[in-house]
């Protein structure tokens, strides 16, 4: 029996980068052995196995052979004679194909090192092809390294072609989809990830709400990049580079959607662009069962973001529409998303990244003020039911116009 580190860890390793999760491959064993020095056997379909200890999960070596459509499309074949090679070749990109013993000897049939020097994502095999996923992850590998200058090798990129036109995508899970987009889009340059979708075709087929967005022009005097989709792409680069969660940034590449539908006949410009949009958001958010706090902040800024960007012209009855439409008295936190999300919608415009956005202090003071009117001085003047809600929608709009007032002057 032999094991060794493989995949994430020893690329990391190299790459001079942390090392968070360690993957094990073990050579010439069987299930029993590894049963019988304790380890716990993980699910039923492929051969994996916990540590007694570390609870890390160790695989024996196995191959794989296509035989049905998608991910989950494979038999697979774990035995002893597996060698260490014929495992790795079944994996997606050279700089995953590399392995190391305990005493640090890296093993790396396929040229893994050589083309982490070279800053590119390599397929291994022809069989790259077979695995639909692997268009996803290719992606979000490049969304990870494209800070350190990687870029995916050209005949990958033609592999990936291949994938995108064959009708695979369509195979995947939306929980498989999900898993990987939603970890693309925490990368450190998602745009990067839905750049590279758009290279291979896979954007038309996952998310052709998007790709309609490309070469559709938006008015120079507020977007000086023009193009919707790359708005879109800076808009989700800033989101990055101010740390935004997942949900700020899903609805950053959802807002626009609307913009997609206007008729040429209307270019530059997109009324009620933000109302069209809610749809698409809709069927986006179905397509790959987002979690319901994704799909709510998406579908809020879709419909929202234009009032964020006039925050300071709104109408107090308008501001408390805003509020109770996000129900800032009980859920504070997805209104603050929203504003997140308008800032980095504003700051996603060519030469207008470092603009100040007043908005964003402005809408929070609004939340505050009509957050402090209390309930309990209603109740004692005798309001309740109905009477007490319209009481206290009175009393907010009184705080908000005493708001406004007061940052006008």
């Amino acid at each position: 029996m032999q094991i060794y580190k493989v995949g994430g860890a020893v690329r990391d390793r190299l790459l001079g980068k942390p090392v968070t999760d360690i993957d094990w491959v073990v050579v010439g064993a069987t299930a029993e052995e590894m049963l019988a020095k304790g380890f716990r056997p993980v699910g039923s379909d492929f051969p994996v196995f916990l540590h007694p200890k570390s609870g890390e999960e160790y695989a024996l070596a196995r191959t794989e052979r296509k035989s049905g459509r998608g991910y989950g499309g494979f038999t697979f074949h774990a035995s002893p004679e597996v060698t260490l090679e014929e495992d790795l070749i079944r994996r997606d990109l050279t700089i995953n194909a590399m392995a190391e013993d305990d005493q640090g000897v890296l093993t790396d049939p396929y040229h893994g090192q050589q083309d982490l020097e070279s800053r590119l994502l390599r397929h291994v095999s022809p069989a790259f092809a077979e695995d639909p996923l692997r268009v996803l992850r290719v992606a979000r590998f490049a969304a990870r390294y494209a800070g350190l200058g990687f870029r995916v090798a050209p005949d990958t990129l033609e592999l990936m072609r291949q994938l995108s036109k064959s009708g695979e995508l369509e195979a995947l899970t939306p929980e498989r989809s999900w898993k990987e987009i939603s970890r693309a889009l925490m990368e450190d340059h998602p745009q990067v990830f839905i750049q590279v979708l758009r290279d291979c075709g896979a954007l038309k087929v996952l998310l052709p709400e998007v790709e309609a967005l490309f070469g559709v022009p938006q008015p120079a005097a507020h977007h000086p990049e023009i193009d919707s989709g790359v708005h879109t792409l800076s808009v989700l680069e800033q989101a990055a580079l101010h740390k935004q969660p997942l949900s700020v940034r899903w609805a950053c590449l959802l807002h626009d959607l609307g913009k997609g539908l206007t008729p040429q006949s209307e270019w530059p410009q997109h009324i009620a662009h933000e109302h069209k949009g809610l749809k698409l958001i809709k069927q986006v958010n179905e397509r790959f069962k987002a979690p319901r706090d994704c799909q709510e902040l998406a579908l809020l800024v879709g419909q929202y973001h234009t009032h964020g960007h006039r925050a300071l012209e709104l109408k107090p009855s308008t501001l408390a529409e805003l509020l109770q439409s996000f129900d800032v008295y009980r859920r504070p936190q997805r209104f603050e998303e929203f504003i997140a999300a308008c800032e980095m919608d504003a700051r996603g415009r060519l030469g207008l990244e470092e603009r100040a956005y007043p908005q964003a202090d402005y809408l929070r003071g609004a939340a505050t003020a009509a957050r402090t009117v209390a309930v309990q001085p209603l109740l004692e003047q005798g309001f309740k039911g109905p009477e007490l809600g319209e009481a206290l929608k009175r009393e907010r709009l009184k705080a908000l116009k005493a708001y406004k007032e007061q940052y006008s002057q």
